[in-house]
């Protein structure tokens, strides 16, 4: 009972006077429930205000003063949060928390300190040297993986070339040819592709390198040799003899019968029928079809008085010839 009266007590103090119920648990050596069972609950307070209560507490450590001092330090010093962190061991959070927001440095100045600590590292006079012998800014950014306006501002104006005007050091142009190289190897059996791949030029530069004599290729298209007599004037063809005469054709045209079945009677094309009727006298599309339509005399009016005497579409369709869809399309 003495042991219970001493450990309710332990655990209202260490827990009044900021520890976590996690803390005074592990302290102890008891569980979680078991403190909280000898907490009041008016006493119980949520987990935000136990977190204030502990930072407040741990404040006034004599280790915490000296993080704090040592944050501040190196902070004022320029570092970024992220090195301070790397620098003290501790996390990024725990750094911004030991900071007050006013020490805390705006975006624009952390950038500006950046590239300044940036700026400080890289190596001035082998940029300049290396600029002054034909490098970029452009290529010096990339070798120092730094922006090519960051090069720039290390090189003195004076020696800055104009836009444009940037020598190329090259140790083999692509103009610059080994044309005597390039036909030994053509006549020693390379083809003109290999020896653009090697020489790093298209295949029509190695061809203008060799005379006309030893290229393999095809040869040049000549102009086709004049005419040795004027052309002639077409004739025109005689005509197809048909076994009927074009006014029988143009008889029967006239009397409904169509083109097509004129041409499939005699054997021929149609298109030698309709050479046969005059423009003015052959059918359109539309007139043909109506001309040609089956059982032109077989309308509406007609199957409606075979249905009212009950007859039914089958019926209708074998007493007109026609087929059972065309007599009710019909109607």
């Amino acid at each position: 009972m003495r042991d219970a009266k001493v450990l309710s007590a332990l655990v209202r103090r260490r827990y009044r006077e900021g520890a976590s119920i996690a803390v005074v648990a592990r302290e102890l050596g008891v569980s979680k429930t078991t403190v909280q069972r000898h907490i009041p609950a008016q006493e119980r307070c949520d987990a935000a205000a136990a977190a204030r209560q502990r930072h407040q507490n741990r404040a006034g450590q004599p280790s915490e003063k000296a993080l704090r001092a040592q944050v501040v330090r190196l902070y004022r010093s320029g570092m970024p949060q992220q090195r301070v962190a790397a620098t003290l061991k501790i996390s990024v959070q725990a750094v911004t928390a030991r900071l007050d927001p006013s020490q805390r440095r705006s975006r624009k100045e952390a950038a500006r300190l950046a590239v300044q600590r940036q700026g400080e590292l890289l190596p001035r006079d082998e940029i300049i040297a290396r600029y002054v012998r034909g490098a970029t800014v452009i290529e010096l950014g990339r070798v120092y993986q730094v922006h090519p306006s960051t090069i720039r501002r290390r090189i003195p104006d004076d020696l800055i070339r104009p836009r444009g005007r940037t020598p190329q050091p090259r140790t083999r142009p692509r103009w610059m040819l080994a044309d005597e190289e390039i036909r030994r190897r053509y006549q020693a059996g390379e083809s003109s592709y290999a020896l653009a791949r090697a020489f790093g030029v298209s295949p029509h530069t190695i061809r203008a390198r060799i005379p006309d004599t030893d290229w393999r290729g095809r040869p040049a298209r000549k102009a086709p040799p004049p005419p040795s007599r004027p052309p002639q004037p077409r004739t025109t063809r005689s005509r197809m003899r048909l076994p009927i005469s074009d006014e029988e054709i143009l008889a029967r045209y006239r009397s409904g019968q169509s083109a097509s079945a004129i041409a499939r009677e005699i054997g021929v094309d149609c298109r030698t029928i309709l050479r046969r009727i005059p423009e003015g006298e052959r059918r359109t599309h539309l007139q043909a079809r109506q001309l040609n339509r089956p059982a032109p005399g077989i309308d509406a009016e007609s199957i409606r008085a075979l249905r009212a005497r009950g007859l039914t579409w089958a019926a209708i369709a074998a007493e007109t010839g026609l087929s059972v869809k065309t007599v009710r399309a019909r109607v």
